[in-house]
Parts: structure tokens; sequence; C-alpha cells
């Protein structure tokens, strides 16, 4: 239950984030508004390491494979990405396409076990489930 509640809380959060990014963009410009966000984000961290953390930094070496150490030029994508979508579709139907999106490739991650994921077998109800949520944006779209 616990796990559910932190997922929509994480939901939440990035919608709000997503329109603050993109109300901050309109006055610094888009690499300005991203680098304000991964340098806030970072120093966020290093202040949370210092109370809650304090695992070696440099156990970051021994992360294998090292492709997925590009978590946050991810990031710095996903900030631009999603700015852009606010900008140009709006917050709610930016953000149900890119659940759409996050729905689709997390499923094909765990269909294939791409990226040290554990493969799970095909589920014709998760694959109606995505069905039905495409369904859910053509209604949503419909004027």
């Amino acid at each position: 239950m616990i796990g559910f509640l932190i997922a929509l809380l994480s939901g939440a959060l990035m919608s709000v984030q997503g329109v603050f990014n993109t109300q901050v963009t309109k006055t610094t410009g888009m690499w300005v508004s991203n680098g304000w966000v991964q340098l806030t984000a970072f120093a966020v961290c290093v202040v949370a390491w210092f109370f809650a953390g304090r695992e070696p930094v440099m156990a970051l070496t021994k992360v294998e494979p090292k492709y997925v150490l590009l978590g946050g030029v991810i990031g710095a994508g996903i900030t631009w990405t999603v700015i852009k979508s606010i900008e140009m579709l709006g917050p709610a139907k930016s953000a149900l396409l890119i659940v759409i999106a996050q729905l689709t490739v997390s499923y094909l991650i765990e269909l294939m076990g791409l990226f040290g994921m554990d493969k799970a077998p095909f589920e014709w109800r998760k694959l109606g489930g995505l069905v039905l949520a495409l369904i859910g944006i053509a209604i949503f779209q419909w004027k």
C-alpha cells in the first residue's frame, strides 16, 4: 500500500514540477531552467545524504553496467521534453501522453527483461489495460 501511495505522490509531483519548470523557462530559457532543476535536485540530494545516507560516493565506480550511470543525462532530457510538451499541449494532455509512454516502455522492459530487470511473461490483461488507456487518450482529446 505504501508503494501505491508513493507512486501517486510521484505522479502528482511530476505534474507540479512540469508546470513550475515551464513557467521558469518562460523567463530564463530552456537550458537555464533545466540546469536550475538539476542543480537544485543535486543540492537536495547532498543535504539528504548528510542526514540520511553516508553511503560512499566512490561506490559509483563499482556500478555495472556503466551505462546505467546515465540516469542524470536522461533526467535532463526528461526535463526538456516535459517542459516542451506542457508548452505545446498543456499540463493535462502532456501528463496523459507521458503516462501512456511510461506504461508502454515499462511493460516492454518487463517483457524483454531489459536493463537487468527480471523478465515477465506476456499477459493479455496488461495489454488490454494499455489499450484501454489509449482509448482514454482518444476520449480525452475528443472535442
